[in-house]
């Protein structure tokens, strides 16, 4: 693991949301890769929202490292969408996979997604995230206030009681945010958008929304579970 040496008390962790909140997400990726010595991570779904937060690292810090979660349940519209993204702004992209590997997981676990799809998340994206920041001082993550209840109260910069500081460069952003920065910058959209997927996930647990309804809606559409366990590990402080 990596002494996490950077001193962020309560004090500075003020000042840094009140400097961060609402200022370009690039400014706090240039900050946090100086602070942190290059041990800064972003992690990436690659879904219908994600372009703009990579083009941003692609610009401001080319070599940060991008994690993709492969859980071996994503549609392969979002696999071929990954790749594009990769090769059009040059990532520094880097797979993850469950301890047990794609093959080892299917054949302990099966379709678990349908009988424990917390447990699925966990295993799929939890555990091999956490695993891989073990590496790093800081966490890059595209959450915004505006896409669940449990984000409403997000930070640019928050610390773990592990000392992993967390930083969300997009908090203060909306859908129409998104949307005029992917037109301003050609950015591709995600093939599944025009198919109704305003939120994609893994397959088994995604579908199409309806007119009117929330963004999220078709995360786990079957259950009352709004959050893969990513953004509300108990590890946060």
């Amino acid at each position: 693991m990596v002494n996490r040496r950077y001193d962020l008390d309560d004090r500075a962790l003020t000042a840094l949301n009140d400097r961060f909140d609402g200022a370009q997400p690039a400014a706090l990726l240039r900050w946090a890769w100086e602070a942190f010595d290059g041990k800064v991570a972003a992690s990436s779904s690659f879904q219908t929202q994600s372009a703009p937060l990579l083009h941003m690292i692609s610009l401001a810090v080319p070599a940060m490292p991008v994690m993709f979660l492969d859980t071996g349940f994503h549609f392969p519209e979002t696999l071929a969408y990954r790749d594009e993204l990769t090769t059009r702004l040059g990532l520094n992209l880097k797979i993850l996979t469950p301890r047990l590997g794609l093959d080892g997981f299917a054949l302990s676990h099966g379709e678990l997604h349908r009988h424990d799809p917390d447990l699925c998340c966990f295993l799929n994206k939890v555990e091999p995230l956490e695993d891989a920041l073990a590496e790093f001082g800081a966490w890059v993550a595209g959450v915004r206030r505006d896409q669940t209840k449990n984000r409403a109260s997000a930070m640019p910069v928050t610390r773990r009681r592990d000392g992993l500081v967390k930083l969300g460069p997009m908090v203060s952003w909306t859908d129409r945010d998104v949307a005029l920065y992917l037109d301003e910058h050609d950015l591709p959209a995600h093939p599944l958008l025009d198919k109704g997927y305003l939120s994609v996930g893994c397959a088994p647990c995604t579908r199409p929304v309806a007119v009117g309804e929330d963004a999220r809606a078709g995360r786990w559409a079957a259950s009352a579970k709004t959050e893969c366990g990513l953004h509300v590990a108990p590890t946060d402080s």
